[in-house]
C-alpha cells in the first residue's frame, strides 16, 4: 500500500488553496495530507488544510529555521513548501533532509540571485536574456537623474524596491501636480514626482529603488518546473492582457524562462515575468516559488503542483506537456470558508497543534479571494 503524502506549506498566498485542491486531486490518486501554517487566523488556507497552526510572531530567520525544523519533526512532514523566509530556510536543507522532508525550493546560491532585482539583472544579462533600462536609486538627486533620461528617450519611468515580491511599492512618476484628478476614482499607481521627491526629503532612511520604463503589455508569466539535475520539465506561459487571460507556448517568451530556470538552477517550481520593451520581450522579475496562479495551468490540463511534490520526493514525472491550452479567461473573486472560531494568538514557547477542520462543515463569514479561471 502506498503512503499518504504530508505536505507543508507556510503563510503562504490565499490564492495557493487551489495549490491545495489539486494536490488532493492528483492523478496518481495518491493520498496527501495537507498542513498550512499563518500568521493571519482568517487566512482560507487554514481552513483548506487538513491541520493548521497559527505561526508565532518576531521570530529572526534563524529563530524560523528551528520553528520549521520542528514542525516538520512534529507533523511528519514529507514536502516542504516554504515562502517565509524561503532563503533561509533552503540554507539549512541537509537538516531538513535528516529530518526527512525534502524542500521544494532552488539551493541558496539561486535564490540569493534573485532576492535582488539589480543583481538578478546583471546575472540575466551575462547570460544572454535582455533587461529593460534601470538605474538603482537611494537619494531624490539619483531620482531626478533616471526619470530625466528616461523620459527624453520617450518613456514613462516608473520605480519599485530593488528587493521584494509581487507588485509591492510599484509606482508610475508623473509631472502632473497633485489635483482632484488623483482623488477621483479608484486609487492608480500614479504619482507626481515633486511628492516623492518630498517623501524622499523626509525619510529617516534612502531608499533602495529599482527605476525602469514602463513596459508595455502583455505581461507573460512562465511557470517552470525543473528538476535537480537542472533540466525544465515544464514551462508554459500565461499571458495577461488587462482582464484577458491566455496561455502561450511561443518560444519568444519560453526560451529565455528555460535558459534562466537551467542556467541558475532554480529547482522545482518558479515563475518568470516578460514584459515588451519596444518591439522585443525583455525581463521583468524572476520569483523562486510556485505563482499564486500556478493553478491557472489547470486550464489546460496540467496539475503542476503535483508534478513538482513527485520530483521532490525522487519520483520523476518525466517532461510535462499540455494535452491542449485552454481558452482565453479571467479571473474573479469568490468566497472560500473560514474556520468557525478565530484562532487564538499563539505563543512561541507553547505552540499547540490547532486540530483539523473540514471544510464542509465550516459555517462562518466567506473570504473573498481570487478564484479558479472562468471563460471569458
Amino acid at each position: 500500500m502506498v503512503s499518504r503524502v504530508r505536505v507543508w506549506l507556510n503563510r503562504t498566498y490565499a490564492e495557493n488553496v487551489f495549490f491545495m485542491d489539486q494536490l488532493r486531486r492528483n492523478p496518481s490518486d495518491r493520498a496527501v495530507e495537507i498542513h498550512a501554517t499563518h500568521g493571519d487566523p482568517n487566512s482560507p488556507v487554514l481552513a483548506a488544510a487538513d491541520t493548521a497552526e497559527l505561526e508565532p510572531e518576531g521570530l529572526s530567520p534563524a529563530g524560523y529555521v528551528e520553528y520549521a525544523l520542528d514542525q516538520c519533526a512534529r507533523r511528519g512532514i514529507d514536502v516542504f513548501v516554504p515562502r517565509l523566509h524561503q532563503s533561509a530556510i533552503v540554507a539549512h536543507r541537509a537538516e531538513f533532509e535528516a529530518a526527512g522532508t525534502a524542500v521544494l525550493a532552488p539551493p541558496p546560491e539561486a535564490v540569493a540571485v534573485f532576492q535582488d532585482k539589480v543583481i538578478a539583472y546583471e546575472a540575466v544579462q551575462a547570460i544572454g536574456v535582455p533587461v529593460p533600462s534601470w538605474w538603482r536609486v537611494r537619494s531624490g538627486e539619483e531620482l531626478v537623474a533616471a526619470v530625466e533620461e528616461l523620459e527624453a528617450a520617450g518613456h514613462k519611468a516608473c520605480f519599485k524596491p530593488a528587493s521584494g515580491a509581487g507588485g509591492v511599492g510599484f509606482r508610475v512618476i508623473t509631472r502632473s501636480p497633485f489635483s482632484m484628478v488623483h482623488l477621483s476614482g479608484f486609487p492608480s499607481p500614479y504619482v507626481p514626482l515633486d511628492l516623492v521627491l518630498e517623501a524622499l526629503e523626509r525619510a529617516e532612511e534612502p531608499v533602495d529603488w529599482l527605476v525602469m520604463p514602463r513596459l508595455e503589455q502583455p505581461e507573460v508569466s512562465v511557470d517552470c518546473l525543473t528538476g535537480p539535475d537542472n533540466r525544465v520539465r515544464l514551462a508554459i506561459g500565461r499571458t495577461k492582457n488587462g482582464r484577458r487571460r491566455g496561455f502561450t507556448l511561443h518560444e519568444q517568451w519560453l526560451e529565455p524562462a528555460r535558459r534562466i530556470a537551467e542556467g541558475f538552477g532554480l529547482h522545482y517550481l518558479s515563475n518568470i515575468q516578460f514584459r515588451m520593451f519596444g518591439d522585443r520581450p525583455v525581463l521583468m522579475d524572476v520569483n523562486t516559488r510556485p505563482a499564486g496562479g500556478l493553478h491557472q495551468l489547470s486550464l489546460c490540463g496540467v496539475n503542476a503542483p503535483w508534478a513538482a511534490v513527485q520530483l521532490a520526493l525522487g519520483e520523476d514525472p518525466g517532461e510535462v506537456v499540455p494535452p491542449f491550452l485552454g481558452q482565453d479567461y479571467t479571473v474573479v473573486s469568490g468566497p472560500r470558508p473560514l474556520r468557525p472560531v478565530q484562532l487564538p494568538q499563539q505563543r512561541a514557547e507553547a505552540a499547540e497543534p490547532l486540530p483539523a477542520v473540514p471544510v464542509d462543515s465550516v459555517e462562518a463569514p466567506a473570504q473573498a479571494t481570487t478564484v479558479e479561471a472562468l471563460p471569458l
